[in-house]
């Protein structure tokens, strides 16, 4: 707030608290002089204090030649020296026939005893990409929706698009109908959907409910039952909710429970006492700390999974499990899926149909360098991207045809052929 105070006035006030001399003070703001006579005089006089008062400016020269007088400093890359105390638990989702389900294979996550994609120890399993569908039509971003049209109708070749077509490592069916404020459809009919799936596709699957806190405890009950021996991902259990339920279901019928909470390390670390507690096997707990993604809190998110990553491996056991991260949440900000700005002034977007997935992406290559394991995600091209580019910074990406082998170890001084 801009205020006008007059010279004298300042002169009062110092007299007003006995102030004789201020010594090295400055009065920062605007000087308005109002000449009532000869302002030519002044100006002249104030032309003269300048030029006796003003600090000679040192010459470009000068200045550049105190620069390069000095040696710079060598930068040098250092991994940390001593080990980190703690490590991530495995944890192994997916039953194949020999370990009682019918998955074709399983996928591992966690056991890391370093920082994402550092080389003072190997990352054991890189990150994972679960696909999303749904168990009815839902309204989708136009850039995510033309992608599913021909299978929307259809749960199971909804998700065996997303493996075949899209190669996705997991598929998430979504029991969204159960709301109570949607289609209200019973658990044991949400159940068969789940049946559907995994009949459709042979990879691990993620089970996840409407987000109804009063429904979805029965209706995750249900399906971990009809899936039981296949170790799905039961989403999930949290604070808001019957998790004991929840954590119960799945323990009764072999699979591992999402304890989620909401950007809160303390509720992280409570919350995965109490399934503790329960009984839940460390290696079947897979923690979601919540995905707050680019245009809506990125910054908060991934603060947040990268001080439970530090924790975890500094020797707290409370936080030392795999972490999955809701990407999709991305679609959640305007920017993602608006076709342009609803401000006229604005700057021009760009066409949705990249800005979306551009969302999508780097909300997930973000939260993959703060510790994520597994990412769930919609756009089935931002999935593959962010799979190509977090395989290839574990060292674990397959190399194309006559390229020479690249080891994660020996990036820092790695060269491409031919290169001196």
């Amino acid at each position: 707030m801009e205020k006008k105070v007059r010279l004298e006035d300042v002169l009062k006030a110092l007299k007003r608290y006995d102030v004789l001399e201020m010594e090295d003070s400055v009065i920062i703001g605007d000087i308005e002089i109002e000449l009532t006579s000869h302002p030519s005089a002044f100006l002249h006089a104030l032309q003269h204090v300048l030029k006796q008062h003003a600090k000679p400016m040192a010459e470009p020269s000068a200045l550049m030649r105190g620069v390069e007088a000095e040696a710079l400093i060598p930068a040098k890359f250092e991994v940390r020296g001593e080990k980190w105390l703690g490590e991530v638990e495995e944890v192994t989702l997916g039953a194949t026939p020999s370990e009682g389900g019918t998955r074709a294979k399983t996928v591992t996550i966690g056991g890391e005893k370093s920082l994402p994609f550092y080389f003072d120890a190997p990352m054991k399993n890189p990150p994972v990409i679960a696909v999303d569908c749904f168990d009815m039509p839902i309204p989708l971003a136009k850039a995510v929706r033309v992608m599913y049209e021909d299978v929307m109708e259809d749960t199971g070749e909804w998700a065996k698009k997303n493996v075949e077509v899209f190669k996705a490592d997991l598929v998430t069916i979504h029991l969204i109908s159960t709301d109570p404020a949607i289609k209200d459809t019973p658990p044991r009919e949400a159940a068969k959907t789940v049946e559907e799936v995994l009949q459709a596709v042979k990879v691990p699957i993620v089970i996840g409910g409407s987000g109804n806190p009063d429904k979805d405890p029965a209706v995750l009950e249900a399906a971990a039952e009809v899936a039981e021996g296949e170790r799905c991902l039961i989403a999930s259990a949290n604070l808001n909710m019957d998790y004991e339920r929840i954590a119960k279901a799945a323990m009764s019928h072999g699979h591992v429970v999402l304890s989620w909470t909401q950007l809160d390390i303390n509720q992280q670390k409570t919350l995965n006492r109490y399934l503790l507690k329960l009984g839940v096997p460390r290696e079947s707990i897979v923690i979601d700390p919540t995905t707050a993604a680019l245009g809506y809190g990125l910054d908060y998110a991934f603060t947040n999974i990268e001080r439970i990553r530090i924790s975890a491996l500094k020797g707290d056991t409370d936080l030392a499990f795999p972490i999955s991260c809701g990407v999709t949440n991305a679609w959640g900000a305007r920017e993602a899926w608006m076709k342009s700005s609803p401000i006229k002034e604005d700057s021009d977007w760009g066409p949705s149909a990249l800005r979306g997935p551009l969302y999508e992406i780097i909300t997930g290559l973000s939260l993959a360098l703060a510790g994520g394991d597994m990412f769930m995600m919609m756009h089935p091209k931002a999935a593959m991207t962010v799979k190509k580019v977090t395989r290839m910074l574990a060292g674990t990406e397959t190399e194309e045809e006559g390229e020479e082998e690249r080891k994660i170890e020996n990036w820092i001084s790695w060269q491409p052929s031919g290169s001196s």
